[in-house]
């Protein structure tokens, strides 16, 4: 049974990200899990074509998913 999010943001996925990810993220604010289930929780969104408050709580708040989008989508990332 694949968990949330596998389909799209797989190793593979992660490891194009990974850099990316770290160029923006500020130190110390988030766990590295927790960070992975909030990046699986915004390729979730779209795969699925729910609304933000749909996100299931296995990948975290909603709100912290719709936050980390925002910011990336202001640095363009």
């Amino acid at each position: 049974m694949k968990e949330y999010g596998e389909s799209a943001f797989t190793n593979e996925t992660r490891a194009v990200w990974e850099p990316l990810i770290e160029a923006v993220w500020p130190k110390g604010k988030t766990a590295e899990h927790d960070l992975r289930c909030t990046i699986a929780a915004i390729f979730w969104r779209p795969e699925n074509g729910a609304k933000w408050r749909s996100i299931p709580t296995e990948l975290g708040p909603w709100w912290q998913a719709v936050q980390l989008f925002i910011r990336w989508a202001k640095f363009g990332v």
